[in-house]
C-alpha cells in the first residue's frame, strides 16, 4: 500500500495573544470585538448538543441577549451523555493547601497530555478553573462537602495534589442539571428555541461561511433547513467508533464529520483514551460497557496474581502472591498513575496471563484496606451509587470480594481543529467541548472533560463569538439558496440510497465488525502492519455495507434503525482517518502506543524532533487521501521529557 495520504500547507493559530501565558486569556479578552445589546437581539446562533458545553454555551449566549436554537437527537436536554460522567472535575482552588495552583494545573494537564496540547489553551483552562467552581456553586451544585462544610476535593490520575471537586460518583449529572435549569430559564424567557429529537445531518456553508444545517425530525422524519449567523457543534466524541465503548449507544461522530466533509479540518483523530477502569466484557450480547468512576482509584488498590493461571478465588490469594504492579513499577504515583499509563499496564499483565476473570481479561480493584482504615461507613459515604452499579451488573458485592476492571474505550482527544477562539476553518462554525481537540494533547487527564466543557460554554464561547458577530450582519439567507437546497438535497439523497439497498445485514452487525477492526489493530497498541490491514479491511467492509445494509421502515416515521444506519456510514470513514493518523504517528504518546516506537521497559517513546505537532487533516473525498496539515507546537513553559510517573 501507497501512503494513503498527501502532505499540505502548514497550519497556524492566529488567536492566541504573544506575551507572558498568564496575560493572554486577558489580553484575548480585552481586544476581541464586542457587539452592543441592541445588535446582539438581531443576531442568531445555532447549537448543536446540550450536554456541558452546548447546554452552558446556549444559556450564557441567550443570557447575553443573542437569539440561539438549540438541537439535541436525545428527547431532553438533560439527556446529554456528559450526565453520565462520574468522579468529578478539577479546580485549582488550593483548598487543601497541598501545592496546588493554576500553574500546577496547567503543568501537569500538559505533561499529562503527553507534551501533544497547546500551552496557551491549556494555560487558559487551568485559569477558567477557578471560576467553574463558583459559577456551579451558585448555581446549587450539591458538591461534596467536608464535617465543617467547605468543599471536599479528592485526587485523581496523574496529579499528586487533591483538586478534583465532586458529587458522589454523580457529578456530571448535577453539573448537567446545573446548566439544564439555566438553559431552561433562557426557554422559558423566548430567548432559546428548544429542538430536541433532531438530529444534525449536514452543514450549511453560504459564501464560505457556516450559516445553518440541515436536521431531520427523528418523529416524524421531515427535513428542514434551519439558518443562523453562526453554528456551534457541542455534539460530544467518537468512541463509539469502537462498538464497544462508555459512550452512550447514541453517541455519534456525524455533527463534526459532516462538517469536515464541508471544509473544517480533522485534528489528531487517533488520539483515543482508553480508561483503565470499566467493568469487562462479559460475552458477545453486549452493546456497550460501564464505566467504574476513576475516583475509585483513591481507595481501592489494583492487584492480579504474582503467578500466571492463578484461578483461585481472590480471597484465597496470600498477600505475598498478589502483585500490586501500578505501587510496584510507579511508587511516585501508584494507583494514581495517567489513565494511558493504567491501561497499558493492565493489558501488559493480562497479556502475560495472570489476568482475572473469564477470559483473563480482568485485574482486581480491591477496597479491603480501605475499609479496614476507614470503615465501611466511610467508604459507602464516597462511593456508595457506585458499587451498588458495580453489584447490579455483575452479581458481585464489591464490599466483600474486589472489583474486576479492564481498560476500555472512552474519552477521544482528537476532534475538529479550532484556534485560541474555538473557531474551526470554516468561518461561523465553531466546536466546543470533546468535539474539538484543543486542550488535552495525547491524553485527557480525569477530572479534566467537565471542565474543560463548561469553561468552553460558560466563559470561552461567549467571549470570543462577539468578535466574528461583529463583523456582521451577514446578508439573509434562505432555503432556497443554492447551497441550502444543495445541502438538503444531499441529505434526502443519502437517505433514499440507504433505505434502497434492501440488503441482508443490519446495521449493529457492521458497526460491531468495525469495532473489532478498530479495536484489534487501532485500539491500546498500534503496528505499522496492523494499521494498513486495517484500513484495507474498513474499505472492504465500507464497500460491503453500501451493498448489505438492511433498512427496514420508512423515512417518514420514528426509524432507529434509519439513524443507525446514517451514523455507521460516517463512523466508517472516521475510522480509515484514525488508522491513517495513527499510522502516519511512528511515535508513541498518550493514548497512541505504537509498538515500534517503546523504551526498554516498555513505556511509550516521543519523538518530538519530527512529531511535536497536531496534525489537521483535510476531507478530499470519500475513499481518497486526505491531506495532512501541520500545527507546529512550541513550549516555553512546559518543556518536553520523558514523562515519568515513578
Amino acid at each position: 500500500m501507497t501512503e494513503p495520504y498527501t502532505e499540505g500547507v502548514p497550519i497556524a493559530d492566529t488567536k492566541a495573544p504573544e506575551g507572558p501565558i498568564e496575560k493572554r486569556w486577558e489580553t484575548r479578552r480585552f481586544t476581541a470585538k464586542l457587539v452592543n445589546p441592541a445588535n446582539k437581539r438581531k443576531l442568531t446562533v445555532i447549537v448543536v448538543g446540550t450536554g456541558l458545553a452546548g447546554g452552558s454555551a446556549a444559556a450564557t449566549l441567550a443570557e447575553l441577549g443573542y437569539n440561539v436554537k438549540s438541537y439535541c437527537y436525545q428527547d431532553s436536554p438533560r439527556r446529554a451523555h456528559s450526565i453520565a460522567a462520574q468522579g468529578g472535575i478539577n479546580a485549582a482552588k488550593n483548598y487543601r493547601g497541598d501545592g496546588d495552583s493554576v500553574h500546577r494545573l496547567f503543568y501537569d494537564t500538559v505533561k499529562g497530555g503527553d507534551f501533544r496540547s497547546r500551552e496557551s489553551n491549556v494555560r487558559r483552562l487551568a485559569e477558567i478553573s477557578v471560576e467553574i467552581i463558583d459559577q456551579c456553586v451558585a448555581q446549587g451544585v450539591p458538591f461534596a462537602r467536608e464535617y465543617g462544610g467547605l468543599l471536599d476535593t479528592r485526587s485523581f490520575g496523574g496529579a499528586q495534589v487533591s483538586r478534583t471537586f465532586y458529587a458522589r460518583g454523580q457529578t456530571g449529572q448535577q453539573l448537567l442539571l446545573g446548566a439544564y435549569q439555566a438553559l431552561e430559564r433562557q426557554i422559558a424567557a423566548g430567548k432559546v428555541e428548544m429542538n430536541a429529537r433532531h438530529e444534525m445531518l449536514d452543514l450549511i456553508v453560504v459564501d464560505g461561511r457556516a450559516r445553518g444545517i440541515v436536521v431531520r425530525d427523528m418523529v416524524t422524519g421531515e427535513i428542514s433547513t434551519e439558518f443562523a449567523d453562526a453554528v456551534v457543534l457541542a455534539s460530544g466524541g467518537y468512541g463509539n467508533v469502537f462498538f464497544l465503548s462508555t459512550n452512550a449507544k447514541g453517541c455519534n461522530v456525524t455533527a463534526t464529520w459532516r462538517a469536515h466533509r464541508r471544509g473544517a479540518l480533522f485534528a489528531n483523530p487517533c488520539y483515543t483514551q482508553i480508561h483503565p477502569t470499566c467493568i469487562p466484557v462479559s460475552g458477545d450480547h453486549q452493546s456497550k460497557l460501564t464505566l467504574m468512576s476513576e475516583s475509585l482509584r483513591n481507595d481501592g488498590r489494583v492487584w492480579v496474581p504474582v503467578a500466571a493461571g492463578d484461578s483461585r478465588a481472590p480471597g484465597d490469594i496470600p498477600e505475598a502472591e498478589r502483585d500490586y504492579y501500578l505501587e510496584r513499577i510507579y511508587p511516585a504515583f501508584g494507583n494514581l498513575v495517567p489513565r494511558d499509563i493504567a491501561s497499558r499496564a493492565a493489558k501488559n499483565v493480562c497479556d502475560e496471563g495472570r489476568g482475572a476473570g473469564p477470559g483473563g481479561l480482568g485485574v482486581y480493584l480491591d477496597f479491603a484496606d480501605a475499609i479496614a482504615r476507614l470503615g465501611r461507613d466511610a467508604v459507602e459515604a464516597k462511593y456508595g451509587n457506585l458499587f451498588e452499579m458495580y453489584e447490579r451488573i455483575t452479581g458481585e458485592n464489591p464490599y466483600e470480594v474486589p472489583m474486576r476492571i479492564y481498560p476500555a474505550v472512552h474519552y477521544t482527544m482528537g476532534g475538529l481543529w479550532v484556534d485560541y477562539d474555538l473557531r474551526s476553518t470554516i468561518p461561523g462554525l465553531f466546536v466546543i467541548g470533546e468535539a474539538n481537540f484543543s486542550d488535552h494533547g495525547a491524553n485527557r487527564l480525569g477530572a479534566s472533560a467537565l471542565m474543560q466543557g463548561l469553561a468552553d460554554g460558560y466563559f470561552v464561547l461567549p467571549a470570543t463569538v462577539g468578535d466574528y458577530l461583529a463583523d456582521g450582519p451577514f446578508p439573509a439567507v434562505s432555503a432556497t439558496d443554492p447551497e441550502a437546497v444543495e445541502a438538503r438535497d444531499g441529505v434526502e439523497s443519502r437517505i433514499t440510497r440507504l433505505l434502497a439497498v434492501d440488503g441482508d445485514r443490519t446495521p449493529d452487525s457492521f458497526h460491531r465488525e468495525l469495532g473489532r477492526i478498530m479495536w484489534e489493530y487501532c485500539g491500546m497498541e498500534r503496528t505499522d502492519e496492523g494499521l494498513r490491514k486495517a484500513i484495507a479491511l474498513i474499505r472492504d467492509l465500507r464497500a460491503e455495507f453500501w451493498t448489505r445494509i438492511k433498512v427496514p421502515g420508512t423515512d417518514e416515521e420514528l426509524n432507529q434503525q434509519l439513524e443507525k444506519a446514517g451514523r455507521i456510514a460516517d463512523f466508517f470513514e472516521l475510522a480509515e482517518l484514525m488508522c491513517v493518523d495513527a499510522l502516519h504517528r511512528t511515535e508513541s504518546c498518550g493514548g497512541h502506543f505504537r509498538a515500534e516506537s517503546q523504551t526498554a521497559d516498555g513505556e511509550a517513546l516521543r519523538d518530538d524532533e519530527h512529531f511535536a505537532y497536531a496534525a489537521a487533516w483535510e476531507f478530499t473525498g470519500t475513499g481518497e487521501p486526505p491531506v495532512l496539515h501541520r500545527e507546529d507546537l512550541t513550549f516555553e513553559y512546559v518543556h518536553p521529557t520523558q514523562r515519568s510517573y515513578k
